[in-house]
């Protein structure tokens, strides 16, 4: 199957998670009885409470022949290390840009992570559907921003598409007159943007954990982009800690996503996105690989916590 993962950016309000439930509702990924709530994303009580992301969290859609894992971060500085550790997994971004507010903040914050993972970034300017916008203006800000934060010149040639993310309708042209009902535009440029996953597929399993998730029956589990090889259910692995040790554990779950689902499979291959669990206590950045190709990928650096508590 044809992959391709990317993170979604933004700073707070300027229509992220409604991006992230548009492209789920048009790409055909949900059932025809499933219906969708509102910022399915945000799935977190805290987060529904103040309509914003605090955990990065995961998804996939189908479109054409394409499987999307789509990454939604964080907006805020205060929980950067959700940033960081996503931009490991990913090989483009959305940077969705509110077509009246432009360039906030956060935006530059998000941005800065995502220049520095040297992903490829599509520009999302949102909102187009509002009474009043400026998006020329907007898409200068966009530009001077890029070059404030030092992008290099595969960055600065990014594409620009024009959505609603309300209304779910898109186009290539800021007119808003050439809105489309679909999200077909973001989608066909994703595809053809966006790189494939930089993976070896015939090489020994490497598996890194870029985010933790627990499961009362199964206890934690670690979300990571599979770098090499295959993973199977049952299979012996081994993980490389990261003090340097090693602990042999048995794979007793593994799972992909598709739509608002985590669903269980038996083998997933290099380049794509799952959850493992079998190892109680599987940290972040380590390493998990075949018992015969130790090899560990290098550790994950994350920023220190904008505040500590003694």
């Amino acid at each position: 199957m044809n992959i391709r993962n990317i993170a979604i950016i933004a700073h707070v309000d300027h229509g992220k998670t409604t991006l992230v439930d548009q492209l789920i509702k048009k790409s055909g990924t949900l059932e025809a009885h499933e219906e969708l709530a509102e910022r399915a994303m945000d799935s977190n009580a805290l987060e529904r409470e103040r309509g914003i992301t605090i955990l990065a969290k995961n998804t996939a859609i189908h479109y054409k022949d394409y499987k999307i894992n789509i990454m939604d971060t964080p907006g805020h500085a205060d929980f950067g290390g959700e940033v960081e550790r996503i931009m490991h997994m990913v090989d483009g971004v959305l940077l969705v840009v509110d077509a009246y507010e432009g360039t906030m903040p956060q935006t530059r914050f998000v941005l800065k992570k995502a220049l520095a993972a040297h992903v490829k970034p599509i520009v999302v300017i949102n909102k187009v559907d509002r009474p009043v916008v400026r998006i020329q203006e907007v898409m200068d800000e966009v530009l001077e921003l890029f070059m404030e934060l030092g992008a290099d010149d595969n960055q600065l040639d990014f594409p620009t598409v024009f959505v609603s993310a309300l209304n779910g309708t898109s186009s290539l042209d800021p007119d808003i007159s050439t809105q489309v009902p679909n999200m077909d535009c973001l989608f066909d440029m994703i595809i053809n943007e966006i790189p494939a996953p930089a993976v070896d597929v015939e090489g020994g399993l490497q598996l890194q954990p870029a985010l933790l998730d627990y499961n009362d029956y199964v206890g934690r589990i670690g979300i990571g982009r599979i770098q090499r090889g295959s993973i199977k259910v049952n299979e012996n692995v081994v993980c490389l800690r990261a003090d340097g040790s090693k602990t042999q554990f048995r794979v007793q779950k593994l799972f992909s996503y598709l739509g608002m689902h985590r669903f269980e499979v038996e083998e997933a291959n290099a380049g794509d996105i799952v959850a493992v669990a079998g190892l109680a206590d599987i940290g972040v950045g380590e390493t998990i690989c075949e018992p015969s190709c130790e090899e560990a990928l290098p550790l994950l650096h994350v920023d220190e916590p904008t505040i500590q508590m003694i």
